[in-house]
């Protein structure tokens, strides 16, 4: 005699197995095509809006390294007119902080340059 327990069980078992491999189909990247297991095309459209994108952020990280470095050659400049006002006995706050300031922003210029 089959035990009602024991059959329901295995049903239960085999249902849920079928229901976990029909999910591990849909799971795949959807950058792939399903049946061949190749890179689908993007959208042009997609494409296109990233390659805009792209182009828009670039723009704005040339503007802002060319403010950046108008700021930095205003800085330099200001430096520049600090230290010939003082002799070798004096050296002023404002010529450290200065020098802090460019020495920062010079940093940011160097990573918006490489691209962080």
């Amino acid at each position: 005699m089959r035990n009602p327990f024991l059959v329901f069980i295995v049903s239960l078992f085999l249902t849920l197995s079928c229901f976990a491999v029909q999910s591990d189909s849909s799971t795949q990247l959807p950058s792939q095509d399903p049946q061949f297991g190749r890179e689908r095309q993007k959208d042009p459209t997609e494409e296109k809006m990233e390659r805009d994108r792209e182009k828009a952020l670039n723009k704005q990280r040339q503007t802002s390294l060319q403010k950046d470095t108008d700021r930095l050659l205003q800085l330099a400049t200001e430096l520049k007119e600090y230290v010939d006002k003082t002799n070798e006995h004096t050296l002023s706050l404002d010529v450290i902080k200065k020098a802090e300031e460019i020495e920062k922003l010079a940093r940011s210029v160097k990573g918006k340059m490489k691209g962080n």
